[in-house]
């Protein structure tokens, strides 16, 4: 009697492993997603263009994600994250120019990412002149776009030379890292916002940044660039 009551016992935990296994648990909130397998584009698509085979200007090269050249569009996710925190690693091109952008919501109304979107700059300091536009160095690596003056300039590695990026966005608020420094902290809406949009090209822009939720884009703009080693958690 024994014997086979364990042996049901055995069969029954065989078959619940079974299931479980063809039936992963989706990652609960707080744990690491990986968005970039080192292998291929899955989980990404052209931004507007969900559904269709990326553009071969977007490589895997390495193990990273590389522009090879410009006119590709924006890639995305494919997935939408609210508050979350985000970590990835971003070399850039002499005189090249590129941005991470959140919260960028996708509608053919909207062209680009960045007329809804946030962006954390990618850019080559030295090179690009878009470091000396804008006010207060707000163009630079790691600053918060045409909005804010960084906390910490000379954060960024030069052209060719790998960067780590952090950006955190929970509760209404946001905070940049380049290479372990905080370069931008800022409330994400209300009267600070708004005094930072109203001083910037945004100034205007009926849905820039109205989306509490988004997809997560890496820019084309025009230049080589390369990303890897991209992982986010939902806060």
């Amino acid at each position: 009697m024994n014997y086979f009551r364990l042996s049901a016992v055995g069969l029954l935990a065989l078959a619940l492993t079974l299931h479980v296994n063809a039936n992963p648990v989706k990652p609960k909130k707080g744990r690491w997603e990986t968005l970039f397998n080192g292998k291929s584009l899955a989980g990404w698509h052209t931004y507007l263009k969900a559904g269709e085979p990326v553009s071969e200007k977007w490589t895997v090269d390495d193990g990273a994600i590389h522009l090879a050249q410009g006119r590709a569009g924006d890639l995305v996710t494919d997935k939408e994250y609210g508050d979350f925190e985000l970590e990835l690693e971003w070399k850039i091109a002499e005189g090249g120019n590129s941005g991470i952008i959140y919260h960028v919501h996708e509608d053919p109304k909207f062209k680009a990412t960045y007329q809804t979107g946030p962006e954390m700059q990618v850019l080559d300091n030295e090179r690009h002149p878009d470091a000396k536009q804008g006010r207060d160095n707000n163009r630079t690596a790691g600053a918060l776009y045409d909005l804010q003056k960084p906390i910490n300039l000379g954060t960024a590695k030069p052209a060719g030379e790998w960067n780590k990026a952090r950006l955190i966005v929970q509760n209404g608020k946001a905070e940049h890292y380049l290479n372990g420094k905080k370069v931008a902290e800022y409330a994400t809406s209300g009267p600070e916002w708004d005094a930072m949009v109203a001083e910037s090209k945004f100034k205007g822009w009926e849905a820039f940044n109205k989306f509490n939720t988004g997809h997560i884009a890496l820019q084309d703009h025009g230049d080589k660039v390369w990303f890897r080693n991209i992982r986010i958690r939902e806060l």
